[in-house]
């Protein structure tokens, strides 16, 4: 366990409990829990959660990557906002992946290939639309999602990492809340906790970044931070890749200097101004939808 790791856990959790204290399943969602979509019972798990009123349909399907500084989290820190989510009208996988740094990189970003996997296959049963497959992130999940997204979109990329097959799930559209999607004084230690390395090379550095690895071809995205969030200025940097590559995209900056909102302010679910985020995300994926379109 590293120091970074272990202040994280301790200080993080008492703060998230905080958060959804007194929050209780809602009574118009179903859930299914506590599903192994990997080898490991506790750490390879997943919940779904669907809209009761659409029970026996298919539904467009979000998967949510949740974030922790890649040591941190898992999918009962993500149920209130996820089940939000399924309120909207969507089927939604909210699952818990390995963590640093006890399970380096690319741990994590196999895992995120393996829930998609496991979305594939078990459509049927949990009446999952395959043609209608949306993601999002935030913070270090933000990061895993959009390196997975560059896997699909760039098979030079792609080539780092044997799990990564031709015919792996490809989401119509994702969203990004809050990410970090480079190396910076600031997050250093996390990274070094992700790869398992107090001295980063420049090969390490290359293939946990995401700037040079989006293309043309990465999926369309809803790309969110806020007013007051520490890592603001990544999510321009994004958007100006995006731009560069001719990337669809949606820049959203919530909050002022009067309400300036922080990190992650979408997943507390007491705060309204969290609604009006996911509100316009899920507003964003509808568009790609058949029935909606």
């Amino acid at each position: 366990m590293s120091e970074n790791a272990d202040m994280i856990r301790k200080t993080w959790t008492a703060n998230d409990k905080k958060r959804d204290s007194g929050l209780k399943t809602p009574e118009d969602v179903c859930r299914y829990d506590d599903i192994v979509y990997g080898s490991s019972k506790s750490e390879q798990v997943l919940d779904v959660y669907r809209p009761k009123r659409y029970e026996g349909k298919k539904l467009p399907v979000i998967v949510s990557v949740h974030g922790g500084a890649w040591v941190y989290g898992n999918k009962e820190l993500y149920q209130f906002y996820c089940m939000s989510l399924a309120q909207r009208g969507f089927a939604v996988v909210n699952f818990t992946y390995r963590l640093a740094p006890e399970n380096i990189f690319p741990a994590q970003l196999e895992d995120v290939s393996l829930a998609f996997e496991w979305l594939y296959k078990n459509s049927k049963e949990y009446g999952f639309d395959t043609e209608e497959i949306f993601a999002l992130g935030d913070s270090a999940g933000a990061h895993l999602l959009a390196l997975y997204s560059c896997c699909l979109t760039n098979p030079s990329y792609a080539e780092k990492f044997s799990f990564i097959k031709s015919d792996a799930v490809k989401p119509k559209a994702i969203a990004l809340n809050c990410g970090v999607y480079r190396p910076r004084p600031r997050n250093i230690a996390g990274f070094k906790d992700l790869m398992g390395k107090e001295d980063l090379t420049q090969a390490d550095l290359d293939a946990v970044t995401v700037f040079p690895h989006v293309t043309k071809d990465f999926p369309p995205v809803f790309v969110m931070t806020s007013f007051g969030d520490f890592l603001k200025e990544q999510a321009l940097e994004l958007a100006q890749r995006l731009m560069e590559c001719s990337v669809p995209f949606t820049l959203k900056v919530y909050g002022n200097a009067k309400t300036p909102l922080y990190h992650v302010f979408h997943v507390n679910m007491k705060q309204a101004e969290a609604a009006v985020c996911n509100d316009d995300e899920c507003n964003f994926f509808a568009t790609f939808c058949k029935a909606k379109a």
